[in-house]
């Protein structure tokens, strides 16, 4: 059957539309869409992927000429690389663990350090410190700013006996979580071996690892709870917690209107609100699934979270103060929130 040839104007159009297709990563426009990343699988009840997506409903739904598309899994940005990303602009929104650029900013240290926060209470009272008004002043500088504050907690699981004294881990080979816990766990008498998350298990399994520190979130998604026969929970006192807020790049957000701008800090709010139930009941989440498959489950008390912290304030903070400009002041101011 005779096709009438198509005219410029369809041409155009047809051509426009295959163009955005093409560039669907990127949006047909950076200004009709803001692109938020992260490195968890999206889909599966991780929080912080719930968190960007909290953020990009309530930004979609007030319809205000602008969306926000949602890119997990690391499908737009490996991990690390989404801090410089934020500052050129390449890149709108991310749930990003601020010590993955204490190497652009060795002040982010800090929201990685053994006995820095105590529990899920202790961690907001910190959001409204001298300490982290310092680092967001940073942050702020380098051209991001904090849509919601968010604090993850962690512990210890071991092959062997319950972790919950400095004396535990001597001779004990352990893959910590952040250079803070690495280095109060060497003194400690560990052997550190490094890997990422996902080769936990596999280390464990094949005798590489005795010993493992890592996320609440990790310790249930990687299944360890099938290699290890003593879990350290968070608590009242909790070693290990980390700061994982969800960022923005400050030339995107300036180039918002008020109204958008508005909707999206409510919608952070919002988004913050959620995360800090929802990582309580994941703390929670761990406890029963360890127990369901036979794993002892202990806390640590005050006695016991004071003997750690004196063990990190003489290796890691040390190091901190002495490597970081204004260094001891900072820790000072950390340690100083009740």
């Amino acid at each position: 059957m005779f096709q009438p040839p198509m005219s410029r104007l369809t041409i155009s159009a047809t051509l426009l539309a295959v163009l955005c297709m093409c560039l669907s990563v990127a949006g047909c426009s950076k200004h009709d869409v803001l692109r938020a990343s992260h490195q968890w699988p999206g889909g599966t009840g991780d929080l912080r992927d719930e968190m960007v997506e909290i953020i990009a409903s309530e930004f979609n739904a007030a319809n205000l000429g602008l969306t926000i598309r949602v890119y997990p899994g690391a499908s737009l940005f490996k991990a690390e690389e989404q801090w410089r990303a934020m500052v050129t602009g390449a890149l709108d929104i991310s749930a990003f663990p601020l010590s993955y650029a204490g190497g652009r900013h060795a002040e982010f240290n800090l929201t990685l350090m053994p006995g820095l926060i105590k529990n899920h209470e202790h961690a907001r009272r910190f959001n409204q410190s001298p300490a982290m008004s310092k680092i967001k002043q940073i942050m702020n500088d380098a051209g991001i700013i904090v849509l919601a504050d968010t604090w993850l907690a962690g512990g210890f699981a071991s092959k062997e006996g319950c972790i919950l004294e400095p004396e535990n881990v001597q001779g004990v080979t352990l893959r910590a979580a952040g250079k803070a816990f690495e280095q109060m766990l060497a003194a400690s008498g560990a052997s550190i071996t490094s890997m990422a998350s996902s080769e936990i298990y596999m280390a464990l399994q094949t005798g590489i690892l005795d010993a493992v520190n890592t996320s609440s979130e990790s310790f249930v998604s990687y299944r360890l709870y099938e290699q290890v026969k003593c879990l350290t929970a968070p608590g009242d006192y909790t070693l290990w917690f980390m700061y994982e807020p969800i960022l923005m790049s400050k030339e995107s957000f300036d180039r918002l209107n008020e109204q958008q701008q508005a909707v999206l800090l409510a919608a952070g709010k919002k988004a913050e609100e959620y995360a800090y139930q929802a990582a309580k009941e994941s703390d929670q989440k761990l406890i029963e699934v360890f127990r369901n498959n036979d794993v002892e489950v202990v806390t640590l008390t005050a006695d016991q979270m004071a003997r750690w912290l004196d063990a990190a304030k003489e290796s890691s903070y040390r190091a901190f103060a002495a490597e970081v400009p204004g260094g001891s002041e900072l820790v000072e101011e950390a340690l100083a929130v009740e």
